[in-house]
């Protein structure tokens, strides 16, 4: 993704906080925007695993 790409969907995720949102629940859901962003990249990379394989780990 782009900067300016990046930098917008941030600004949209903060824009969508509630009015009272801290300063800490605007830095939370930009990790968790990141997250999802890097997972989906690792998924069309093909790194990820299938559900079978992800359950199998879970339930160790």
């Amino acid at each position: 993704m782009s900067g300016s790409a990046a930098k917008q969907k941030a600004l949209e995720a903060i824009e969508k906080l509630p009015a009272d949102a801290t300063l800490e629940d605007a830095i939370e859901r930009l990790v968790l925007l990141a997250k999802i962003e890097r997972g989906l990249a690792e998924l069309d990379a093909g790194k990820g695993i299938d559900h079978t394989e992800a359950k199998r780990r879970l339930l160790r």
